[in-house]
This record gives structure tokens, C-alpha cells and sequence, in this order.
């Protein structure tokens, strides 16, 4: 599809368009191996497909991927339209803390480049999905979601795979329950959130914007 259209990350000049940015912050620890990863890719891909088909979407969503088994900026924020992700590999701890840390600082950065370009945004999400427990300190991170929740800076939701320590879940997304993944629906979970971030991009910035019920891949 040559005659696309392609809209840079950073080509604020060509697409001024409000942006809608969301960063996954995908838990990749050894045991995510296997079935659970294989169907978070699969999830990904679903993810992608379905906000390619919106061409709003494509224009005001930004997506960014952190991961952690050591904690990486697997891909930094970039256009639905560019958006291709990569195959995840499962490998070492649950380092979640200082994951949430980078995901947050992600977002204020980006934050600030809109601010500067001129560009109107929604409320960025942070969408975190984890089969563990944090190995590392994650009380600060905790604090940080909860501040930030309170004044606005972003929405956080956390997702638990089968084995996630749902009581830590719970302290740090303290301001919206945590939900447990059914089973490995992710590709469910992911046409929710593409279906979720593409009704936000539809609205006007600022404004609240009804979520679906995430029936269909939570588990009650």
C-alpha cells in the first residue's frame, strides 16, 4: 500500500490531530513462557489489525511498549499507523517497579512534546498486564500511579494473568480495581482496548468517555 499516507510520530506540522497515546507495560519474566506469551503476541497482533481499521485512530493513537523481565523501552511512542510490534520473548524477573517508573516517565515526556508542537491530548493510559508478583521495590511506583491518577496525568489498568499477586495489584492501581484475565483471552483484552482507545480518539480531548464492560475476558 504505497499510496498511503504515512503519518510520522513526530510529524506534528502534517497531523495536528489530538493524540491519544497509551503505553502497554507488558510483563515478559520467565513465566510468561510459552502459552501466555504466544497469545500475548497474538493479542498484539489483534491490537494492531483492529486500529488499523479506523482511520481516526490511526491518526490520534500513539501506542509505546514497555516490558519487563528486565525493564525495557521495547518501542517508544509511535503512530497507530507505524505501529508494528515486535515478537516478545520471555526472560528473566518481575522487576515491576521500576517498569511502571519508565512507563510514567514515558508518558511526561511525551506530554511535554505535545505541549511544545502545540498538540492537544487525551489522557494518556497505561495499561500494565503481569502473571507475578514485583521482585523489586515497587512502593514508590505505587505512590506514583495513585498521584497521578488523582490529578488527571493518566489512567492506569492493571490486568492479572493466572498467578498475578493480585493483593500488590490492588496497592498499586488503588484507584481502579485491578482485573483478572480469564483464562489467556488477550486477544479479547486487546480488541477491548483498541475498541476502548478508539472511542476516546472519536470524543473531544478532555472529556470522559464511557468504557465498555470488560466482559468477554475478565474473569468475575
Amino acid at each position: 500500500m504505497s499510496d498511503q499516507i504515512s503519518f510520522d510520530t513526530n510529524d506534528f506540522a502534517s497531523n495536528p490531530e489530538p493524540r491519544c497515546p497509551c503505553v502497554l507495560l507488558l510483563d515478559v519474566s520467565g513465566s510468561m513462557s510459552g502459552a501466555s506469551l504466544n497469545e500475548l503476541n497474538a493479542g498484539l497482533a489483534v491490537f494492531k489489525d483492529e486500529l488499523a481499521a479506523d482511520a481516526l485512530a490511526m491518526k490520534r493513537v500513539e501506542v509505546a511498549i514497555v516490558t519487563f523481565g528486565p525493564t525495557k523501552i521495547e518501542m517508544p511512542f509511535t503512530s497507530a499507523s507505524t505501529f508494528y510490534p515486535s515478537t516478545l520473548v520471555a526472560q528473566g524477573d518481575t522487576p515491576m517497579g521500576s517498569a511502571i517508573m519508565q512507563a510514567l516517565e514515558l508518558v511526561k515526556d511525551r506530554k511535554n512534546e505535545y505541549r511544545s508542537n502545540g498538540i492537544s491530548y487525551y489522557r494518556p493510559w497505561v495499561f500494565l498486564i503481569t502473571d507475578g508478583g514485583p521482585t523489586d521495590a515497587w512502593q514508590a511506583a505505587a505512590a506514583a500511579v495513585r498521584e497521578g491518577e488523582a490529578s488527571k496525568q493518566f489512567a492506569f489498568f492493571a490486568i492479572g494473568v493466572k498467578g498475578a499477586n493480585m493483593d500488590v495489584l490492588k496497592q498499586i492501581s488503588s484507584a481502579r480495581e485491578p482485573l483478572s484475565l480469564e483464562g489467556l483471552k488477550f486477544r479479547e483484552l486487546f480488541s477491548w482496548l483498541s475498541s476502548s482507545l478508539r472511542s476516546v480518539s472519536r470524543s473531544t480531548p478532555g472529556t470522559e468517555v464511557p468504557l465498555e464492560s470488560p466482559k468477554g475476558w475478565a474473569a468475575v
